[in-house]
């Protein structure tokens, strides 16, 4: 046996004395512990790897829900949808109006109230056409603006394709946590160039996005969970012709 002498165990003692109150007291998990222990270790990894596999991660998996903001052409959105390569169905509201978006394959369906439809009108005719196309599920032309402009925000692989890249030099950021998820956080610039949270349980999901420039802030959750998405029935569904009445 090799002899320690009381000074040595003494300082043994109180450092670990210490470490132990840290932790217990602060939540911290410093001393000699591995942050990344019990992870998917991608925690380990530089920043750019960290991005390219939350990337990877969100492309392998065919669902997702995804709820926040967007600032897009000058206008804010508010966004619930749920996301799969079929289609798409949620809500978005931007400028105090909330309307509905369906899409399977390439046909999308619009269902909002009466006033939506009814904004800028000039008429009995305009409140008569609104009161029509009120709670029904509208089929969007796709030659009518409105098809280009909301068919976005029903597709996965559009909307999280220009989403999850980060801008500028990036850098992790310590470890976080996301709806009781621990993560890694990534970030472009510091912060300036957006900010990116990707799960440290199980496959390494983005779980939140705040974009650059104010730009809106993302969480997804609900990843690969499958949901039903079919077509409304017909009598809850309006064809409204080549093009729908200004908005």
């Amino acid at each position: 046996m090799i002899p320690i002498s009381p000074g040595r165990s003494r300082r043994a003692t109180l450092a670990g004395a210490v470490c132990a109150l840290l932790v217990a007291g602060t939540a911290l998990t410093g001393c000699s512990e591995d942050p990344n222990e019990g992870t998917n270790g991608v925690g380990r990894l530089p920043a750019d790897q960290i991005q390219t596999k939350a990337q990877k991660a969100a492309a392998s998996v065919g669902t997702v829900r995804l709820h926040g903001s967007v600032q897009t052409s000058g206008r804010s959105y508010t966004l619930d949808m749920r996301l799969k390569p079929q289609g798409g169905i949620g809500s978005v509201s931007t400028e105090g109006e909330t309307f509905r978006l369906l899409r399977v394959g390439q046909e999308l369906y619009l269902k909002a109230d009466a006033a939506f439809w009814g904004k800028g009108g000039d008429g009995d005719g305009d409140s008569k056409a609104a009161d029509k196309l009120a709670s029904k599920y509208v089929k969007v032309p796709k030659g009518d603006p409105s098809y280009t402009k909301f068919i976005g925000f029903t597709d996965k692989n559009v909307l999280l394709g220009g989403l999850l890249t980060l801008h500028g030099e990036l850098s992790t950021d310590g470890h976080h946590e996301q709806d009781g998820t621990r993560t890694v956080r990534v970030t472009g610039d510091d912060g300036a160039g957006g900010t990116l949270d990707v799960s440290l349980e199980g496959k390494p999901y983005p779980l939140r996005l705040v974009r650059a420039g104010e730009a809106g802030t993302l969480t997804f959750s609900s990843w690969g969970a499958d949901f039903k998405l079919e077509k409304p029935a017909k009598g809850d569904t309006l064809d409204y012709g080549k093009q729908l009445p200004t908005s």
